[in-house]
């Protein structure tokens, strides 16, 4: 992704605002400012943005009332929250709502660089690439690897990038039980996203209510008690020793 990509800063206080917006622009990018709720729902109806900063203690509507909102509107902008209040239950509570990454205050700004660089890379539109037919398919759903979608018949459905990469990393390795660990260091690129092992349960979770018809009674991401979870591609032989 280069580094001329369009950001949206959602924070209320203006000084950190004005410090992080020459930051950003000094290296490349293009980043409007907005105080509050209201005024980044104005700007994101003007202006297309690739990545949306977004702290979370703010009067008023706060950043996860704000990430939820977006995510439950199917909103696929990429989200970095930003936020002094960096224990693990924010992270996870950050996460399982839909942020991309979670960066806490005080922080470097190389640090958030870092982090913005790597989630516009993982958000990159691949749909200017031809693609190669990788493609898994299990169920009514279809994961198109080279695309990053994931399609239940004819219908697209909304997932992150971090989804995707857990979904990808199962769904390549059927039958096989996966521990937590594991699937943190299968996830090239996203384990920073992802609050250790816990942060996993946090995803498996958000692909359940995606894929399966009763996440309570998952069909194909199964648990394997004590050691971590198994991708069942077909239903049918959901008995099938992992």
């Amino acid at each position: 992704m280069s580094s001329n990509a369009r950001i949206l800063l959602v924070d209320d206080d203006a000084k950190l605002r004005a410090i992080l917006t020459r930051y950003l622009e000094s290296q490349g990018y293009t980043v409007h400012g907005a105080a509050s709720a209201a005024q980044m729902d104005r700007l994101l109806e003007r202006e297309h943005y690739d990545l949306l900063l977004l702290d979370v203690m703010m009067p008023g509507e706060d950043g996860f009332q704000i990430c939820q909102r977006l995510r439950q509107q199917e909103s696929v902008l990429p989200i970095i929250m930003l936020t002094a209040r960096g224990d693990l239950d924010d992270r996870v509570q950050g996460l399982s709502i839909g942020a991309d990454d979670y960066v806490a205050k005080p922080f470097e700004p190389e640090e958030l660089l870092a982090r913005i660089g790597a989630v516009l890379r993982r958000s990159q539109d691949s749909g200017t690439v031809e693609p190669s037919p990788g493609a898994i398919d299990f169920g009514p759903f279809h994961l198109a690897l080279d695309y990053r979608r994931l399609y239940r018949g004819k219908q697209e459905i909304t997932i992150t990038e971090t989804e995707f990469a857990l979904l990808r990393a199962l769904a390549e390795h059927p039958w096989q039980t996966l521990s937590r660990d594991k699937l943190l260091g299968m996830i090239h690129g996203h384990s920073e996203d992802i609050p250790g092992p816990r942060g996993i349960d946090v995803f498996v979770s958000r692909l359940r209510r995606l894929i399966e018809d009763d996440s309570s009674k998952p069909r194909y991401l199964q648990t394997v008690w004590g050691r971590g979870y198994v991708f069942v591609p077909d239903a049918g032989s959901a008995d099938k020793p992992a």
